[in-house]
């Protein structure tokens, strides 16, 4: 079975930016299998979250913030670069996974046992995963996903993999990537934080001009109403808001306490006032989970308020490193 590191999920163990002790567990479906993949080959994923200390509200959803393809490749001279699928997908990832290269595929987590109790023969919905090695023989699969590092098999590695059943016309093949680090070089790990700080400087240039907390208030403000009417509507919305935003600041105050290394100063202090932004956005998650419950009104004002003070602060902090 061509596996690139020989891992078995029975043992592995995930970086603690999944642990089931911070405030949230998971990111996104994305930025989580780099942290893992990038852990399971000896890489330090915090050195790459730079990017999650900007994240924006985008009119009706927040930033779906994802690693730079640059930072990665500067950080761990890793290219990731998208391919043409005109084969069968266990063709095309053996084909990978013999060179080397790591595959992300699109995936339907319906299939992924490891989503039970959430999407697994519950509701179709895409996620990513990076597929570490295949055995096209015994119809198994070991993958990156979430907070960890898993195994699928029988029919539901025949449904990931789209095999054994004809599909419309209509339905597109999934987004499959490649993971080469064969070309470049990785940056030396005494050299990490300051990289990682020249990185963090190119996202402090991005920083929205308006208060994004703000602004996600006023549309919260409108939406809420619907919410309150529609339970389902509320975990498609939550997930694309305040989670997002939320898991999001989590990460940054992991990277900027690990990019402080210690010390005092703005960039310490700015992972203490991103951390008290993630609790604030788990606790108003708690509160409109509870509005949509049982449909009693909420006036999300008060967080808001508190939520973009607090964003202003920590903006200000980044800036005057």
């Amino acid at each position: 079975m061509p596996a690139l590191l020989g891992l078995d999920p029975a043992t592995y163990r995930p970086h603690e930016l999944h642990s089931p002790e911070r405030q949230f567990q998971e990111t996104n479906c994305y930025t989580d299998l780099w942290i893992e993949l990038l852990h399971a080959q000896g890489f330090e994923p915090l050195a790459m979250l730079a990017f999650c200390t900007v994240v924006d509200f985008e009119g009706d959803q927040w930033t779906f913030f994802k690693p730079p393809p640059e930072d990665l490749a500067r950080l761990y001279g890793l290219e990731v670069q998208e391919f043409v699928v005109y084969r069968s997908l266990p063709e095309h990832i053996l084909e990978q996974l013999r060179l080397g290269r790591s595959v992300i595929v699109e995936a339907d987590a319906y299939y992924l046992p490891d989503t039970a109790g959430r999407s697994y023969r519950e509701q179709h919905e895409k996620s990513s995963i990076a597929v570490e090695s295949l055995d096209v023989e015994g119809e198994r699969m070991r993958y990156f996903h979430g907070p960890g590092y898993y195994e699928v098999a029988g029919d539901d590695y025949r449904n990931v993999l789209r095999l054994g059943r004809e599909f419309s016309v209509d339905v597109l093949p999934p987004f499959i990537e490649f993971v080469r680090g064969d070309r470049l070089a990785a940056c030396p790990h005494d050299q990490l934080r300051a990289v990682a700080a020249e990185l963090l400087d190119v996202q402090v240039a991005r920083t929205p001009a308006e208060n994004p907390v703000s602004c996600f208030g006023g549309r919260l403000t409108d939406d809420l109403p619907h919410l309150l009417e529609n339970e389902q509507a509320y975990h498609l919305y939550a997930f694309a808001t305040v989670r997002q935003c939320g898991a999001a600041w989590d990460a940054a105050s992991s990277f900027l306490a690990w990019l402080a290394d210690g010390e005092d100063g703005d960039t310490a202090r700015a992972a203490d006032v991103f951390a008290s932004l993630a609790g604030a956005a788990k606790m108003l998650l708690f509160k409109l989970a509870r509005a949509s419950a049982t449909g009693k009104t909420l006036d999300p004002a008060p967080a808001i308020d508190d939520m973009a003070a607090t964003w202003e602060q920590a903006t200000r902090l980044l800036g005057g490193r």
